[in-house]
């Protein structure tokens, strides 16, 4: 059964030259240096995070709420490093895993709190097809392409638009022709915005010069515990969805999806993640465990609920709505004690946080029946996710 396109909206690419109009590096792509004006009428908490090995210094903005809510974000790869709420006691604590220094998410590592692009997830060897052209991409995990590849957008030095407030930051950066073996000059803005309801929206827009593909998604880790040295398995799941995207030894999709019912992969009701993570089913031996796309309920309704996740000790509450079609659970499965915590003494044990991944679905580039991922000059990329953050008495 086919489903729905991939949601753009027709525009002029004009419309965003004003917003790319300033400092470029010299490969054309968003430089890391606010203009004078920037500067002076940002209201916003920023501070240095260091420089990469180029020499490019990195900012780190600090978004603030009503309620004392607190999230950092930092211009390499737009990732969130730190991300406070609270709990029912009204301690506030950090709930994403990150890193203390620029030096270690330079370095390889799984993604933490970045901005993934140009594609999410992973495309089948390396490669696709537009109007009869095959472009080959970077061959990043195994045989096939995952994240963007080798530099994707979680290692581009993201450029400030705007950081005139204390609780929106806009970002933007340029993907040139063939970057990562991409066609087209993509140009992306994302929006940060800390509301007062403790809820952090995501939205994201991307215009493109030749037909191109997109597929853009917010990495971050979750562990509501704000104690990364426990693991998520305690944590109550619920997604809204009544499929989800089986996958290949080599975790890409078979083209088929099913039905969660009588699986582990049913998550309509809330239950714990540990309940049936090491369940005798297939697709949770191939992934070591939940690292899948579920096909979300409603898809032509716009904004709606995609998933929530309740910590029952520390009564942390997270709800997840989106745009997008589909969310990757990912629970930390590759995490393997060798990256240090960000907080206190220990290192990211396996399944230390989880991962909501609101996207189109897998290879979808090379899946007929998957919603369309293909993006025409002249249209506007847009998309929107929420993370929304409460307490459970």
């Amino acid at each position: 059964m086919k489903t729905p396109k991939l949601f753009v909206v027709t525009t002029a690419l004009a419309c965003l030259a004003g917003i790319f109009m300033g400092c470029k590096n010299d490969q054309g792509k968003s430089a890391e240096v606010d203009s004078p004006a920037q500067q002076e009428n940002s209201a916003m908490k920023k501070d240095s995070f260091g420089t990469t090995p180029e020499g490019k210094q990195i900012g780190q903005y600090t978004l603030q709420n009503e309620q004392g809510m607190e999230v950092k974000i930092i211009t390499y790869g737009g990732r969130i490093t730190s991300l406070k709420v609270p709990d029912r006691q009204g301690n506030y604590e950090d709930v994403v895993l990150g890193f203390n220094s620029l030096e270690q998410y330079v370095e390889e590592n799984p993604f933490f709190g970045a901005i993934i692009g140009r594609y999410g997830n992973r495309i089948a060897k390396g490669k696709f097809s537009l109007d009869g052209q095959e472009y080959t991409l970077a061959r990043n995990n195994g045989e096939n392409h995952l994240h963007g590849g080798i530099k994707g957008f979680d290692n581009g030095i993201w450029k400030v638009q705007d950081a005139s407030n204390q609780n929106s930051l806009t970002l933007s950066y340029i993907s040139e022709h063939l970057e990562e073996g991409y066609p087209g000059r993509l140009e992306t803005v994302v929006t940060y915005t800390l509301n007062d309801d403790n809820s952090l929206d995501v939205e994201y827009e991307a215009t493109t010069d030749r037909k191109t593909i997109v597929n853009l998604t917010q990495h971050s880790y979750f562990n509501l515990s704000g104690d990364f040295s426990k693991k998520i398995l305690d944590h109550e799941v619920r997604i809204n969805a009544d499929r989800f995207v089986p996958v290949n030894d080599s975790l890409i999709p078979t083209g088929e999806l099913d039905s969660v019912a009588d699986t582990p992969f049913d998550f309509r009701k809330p239950k714990t993640l540990g309940k049936e993570i090491n369940a005798a089913h297939e697709q949770l031996k191939i992934a070591n465990g939940y690292d899948h796309t579920w096909v979300l309920n409603e898809q032509d309704s716009g904004m709606r609920f995609a998933a929530s996740a309740v910590h029952p000790e520390s009564g942390r509450r997270l709800e997840v709505f989106t745009t997008e079609p589909g969310m990757q659970l990912y629970t930390g499965n590759f995490l393997d004690g060798t990256l240090p915590l960000q907080h206190g003494d220990g290192y990211y044990e396996k399944r230390s946080g989880f991962c909501f991944e609101t996207q189109h679905y897998p290879d979808s580039p090379n899946q007929e029946d998957f919603p369309s991922v293909v993006l025409e000059p002249g249209e506007k990329y847009s998309s929107k996710t929420s993370f929304r953050f409460s307490v459970e008495e």
